[in-house]
């Protein structure tokens, strides 16, 4: 939990971890997009091999 919101864990490819280390800019881009399709309104707040951290922020769109 970050600031006592729970998270929810998943993960992305091992295509998409290896930018990690050769390009950290693609790699931050790569698992925004991803996640985007697939969790809209979630946001990713961590990632730590081989597990990516996301919030719940659903409600924060619909106002």
């Amino acid at each position: 939990m970050i600031q006592d919101t729970p998270l929810l864990k998943s993960g992305v490819s091992e295509r998409i971890w290896n930018l990690q280390n050769t390009n950290p800019e693609a790699f931050k881009r790569e698992v925004k997009a991803f996640f985007a399709l697939g969790y809209p309104g979630w946001t990713v707040v961590r990632a730590k091999h081989p597990h990516i951290y996301l919030r719940d922020d659903r409600n924060k769109l619909r106002g």
